[in-house]
């Protein structure tokens, strides 16, 4: 079995819902993953943020403007009085269910509720507009076996024995919708999956059902080699490693979210990145196959912060590193890149939340610097070191930008390279050129 996952833009409107609907029903038995419509889940935050503030007025003339928008969607999408009335009546619940809200007090454990309901409507709608089309289809409830535990981490073990009941219950359906995002957490509640989402959810189902294939649909045709937003003439990568696929998302390629694969990977799935837009084409293939001796794409993320620690006194101290480590745990603030010296250390983050609080605490043990507006570039592929040659192919297309660090050997995929932001678009170009000829 497949799961195919589909995101808010690819069910952004009714047009677009009556296209994935052809998409999937080709008579194969599958799981079909929905995130909410496009714009509803920062419509649902908005109006989280008015009931915060007590105002009930703000909110709900936010949440009747939505209501209407969906009312529309509605009228569109079917052609039958029976589904149309059908599913106002169950979108009229939702809303009224909403509203129900902005007489009580609002915690984060109601706005989580109302962040729900984007996922509970779109499923609704498909899984309605299937069965008036004559398909075989069945919503299964995210709710009933998408769970996480007291560290807020999926619990696999229940997932899979939930969802296999939920199976078991209509074994001859040809498609099965579920929601994205949203589950319950430890102690029942309804939460969410955050990190990645929908994708998560889809990479968590692929694993508990053993599917053949994980599917992600988006608006894009598959991870491209470079930033097609700043360089030139990209084109879609074909084929990722895992390692690759992660390495990409978490340095800013933001069709993916790092962690959201690691399901498929351990269950060694295949996933493949799709465009909605273009079905035909062949998108991007992530496994845990590599093509050897390949540089595969560029990546960059923003807002970094260098800090440097040079300290003559700790030359070669045992405990120097431990130390400097220590200060950025206790900020909860992540490393990105690190680079050692005899008599110092340079790091990068991308969360300054605790920086003057963090720069107090390292002045303790040496004299402290910092860079600001810094930008890292990674350059991803098969590159373990006994691959002669290509690192230099890298440092020569970045011989015209300053380089204030440089990060290799950290895995076997990944060049890093720590510049000012004004030369990202300079170094994003120069690479592109001169790794991938896409001049």
């Amino acid at each position: 079995m497949k799961v195919l996952k589909f995101g808010g833009t690819s069910v952004g409107s009714a047009q677009r819902m009556k296209e994935v609907a052809k998409l999937i029903t080709d008579g194969e038995q599958k799981i079909v993953v929905l995130s909410a419509m496009s714009g509803t889940t920062n419509t649902l935050v908005e109006i989280s943020d008015y009931l915060y503030k007590k105002n009930p007025e703000g909110a709900n003339e936010i949440i009747n403007r939505l209501e209407a928008k969906y009312k529309q969607h509605v009228n569109e999408l079917y052609s039958t009085d029976e589904y149309k009335q059908k599913t106002q009546g169950f979108i009229k619940a939702q809303f009224d269910y909403i509203r129900s809200y902005t007489k009580d007090i609002f915690t984060l454990f109601e706005e989580k509720v109302i962040l729900a309901q984007g996922e509970l409507i779109s499923t609704n709608m498909v899984t309605n507009y299937l069965q008036e089309q004559g398909v075989n289809a069945i919503l299964l409830p995210a709710l009933e076996f998408m769970r996480t535990d007291k560290n807020s981490e999926p619990d696999p073990v229940y997932i899979k024995e939930k969802l296999a009941a939920q199976l078991e219950i209509h074994p001859d359906a040809e498609i099965y919708i579920t929601q994205g995002f949203i589950c319950r957490n430890a102690y029942g509640e309804i939460d969410n999956l955050q990190r990645g989402g929908s994708d998560y959810t889809a990479s968590l189902i692929g694993a508990a059902v053993n599917a053949s294939e994980i599917q992600i649909w988006t608006d894009i045709d598959g991870m491209h080699d470079n930033d097609p937003r700043i360089v030139d003439k990209t084109s879609p990568v074909r084929h990722l490693h895992f390692e690759e696929a992660a390495e990409l998302a978490y340095f800013g390629a933001k069709i993916l979210h790092p962690t959201c694969i690691q399901p498929a990977k351990y269950a060694n799935i295949p996933v493949r990145l799709l465009n909605t837009m273009e079905p035909a084409a062949p998108g991007t293939l992530i496994s845990n196959d590599t093509e050897k001796g390949k540089i595969k794409a560029v990546a960059a993320k923003d807002n970094i912060t260098a800090i440097k620690i040079k300290s003559s006194r700790m030359l070669l101290a045992h405990g120097f590193l431990r130390k400097v480590f220590e200060i950025f745990e206790s900020y909860q603030t992540s490393i990105d890149m690190i680079c050692t010296s005899e008599v110092g250390v340079s790091v990068s983050i991308d969360n300054t939340k605790h920086l003057n609080e963090i720069l107090d605490d390292l002045k303790k043990y040496g004299t402290v610097t910092v860079d600001k507006d810094m930008c890292i570039i990674c350059v991803v592929g098969d590159l373990e070191w006994e691959n002669v040659g290509f690192e230099a192919k890298a440092l020569d297309a970045m011989r015209d930008v300053p380089v204030r660090m440089i990060s290799f050997g950290g895995s076997n995929y990944n060049i890093s390279f720590l510049i000012r932001e004004e030369d990202k678009k300079k170094a994003l170009q120069s690479l592109s050129d001169h790794l991938f000829n896409n001049k």
